[in-house]
């Protein structure tokens, strides 16, 4: 499993399974690159191409940015 960088919001909450502590660094910064991704669809397509470029890639990629920053922030 690849570095997901701990925790994107670490906080104890009492309504939560022991272990659990919420989505990841990754998960959080996928989720912040497939916003953008959204926000600008068309990037240089079709309004087509555009969906389906979402609905088939946006995910892997969303992901791919997440690593990228992951391993960005590492350097530090």
């Amino acid at each position: 499993m690849k570095d997901a960088g701990g925790w994107a919001f670490p906080a104890q909450h009492f309504d939560l399974a022991d272990g659990e502590h919420g989505m990841t660094l990754r998960d959080w910064f996928a989720g912040m690159a497939l916003q953008g991704f959204c926000s600008n669809p068309n990037a240089g397509r079709n309004p087509i191409e555009s969906a389906n470029w979402l609905r088939e890639s946006g995910a892997v990629s969303a992901y791919q940015m997440a690593d990228a920053m992951l391993a960005e922030r590492s350097k530090e």
